[in-house]
Parts: structure tokens; sequence; C-alpha cells
């Protein structure tokens, strides 16, 4: 049966996104040898969400989660994250938008949904 997920991060420059992970995000990892880095998650959820109503096109995404955005923003940028705009509602979450060095954005919130 699942027993667990594997999420990939497609970098322009993958060097700088896994000093990100593990050097900003405090990511545990495993060093599988050439400079893979096999970074350990979290627990994880999956949500499947329709398409239409602002969705433009079928895909995948990964965001990460946190109990308390304001301090996880602020913990993120004393170690030099940078983030895209405030910290929004949007009703399921608060949400932020997270500058992943060398490959685009990913998600930030703090859930307000129910969790698994």
């Amino acid at each position: 049966m699942i027993n667990g997920t594997h999420a990939i991060i497609y970098a322009e420059d993958a060097a700088a996104t896994r000093a990100f992970c593990r050097d900003v995000l405090g990511l545990s990892f495993a060093d599988s040898g050439g400079g893979w880095l096999i970074f350990d998650l979290p627990p994880a959820e999956l949500g499947v969400h329709p398409t239409g109503e602002g969705v433009a096109t079928i895909g995948h995404e990964v965001f990460l989660t946190c109990d308390d955005i304001e301090k996880t923003v602020a913990d993120l940028r004393d170690k030099g994250a940078t983030f895209e705009g405030d910290v929004v509602d949007r009703g399921w979450g608060l949400y932020i938008t997270l500058v992943v060095p060398g490959a685009g954005t990913m998600g930030l919130y703090q859930p307000k949904h129910a969790q698994p």
C-alpha cells in the first residue's frame, strides 16, 4: 500500500535550491551521492481540486504548511528567505508566496481547514 510521498522540485539552479531546503528551511536529508540530497518532509496531506473557476490548467503543486504563519515567516526571513507580497487570508488558510532560489515560488500557509 502507499507509505509516503516523493515530491520533486525542478530547479534551474539545483544547488541553490538544495542549499535553501537544507540551510533556510532546515529540512533533514539523506545524501545519496553526487550532490543529490533527498529531504525529509513533515507529514503530508493530499487535496484534489476541480479545474475551472480561476484554475487554468491541470497540474500539481506543493505547499508547505505551518502552525503560526507570522512566526514562520519571521523565522525564515531571519535565515534569508524572501517572499512575494504579504500574508493574505484565502478563507481556507493564511497564505504567502515563498521564493525558492533557483526554482521559482512555493506556497506557504497556515491551514484553517480540517486536517487529517
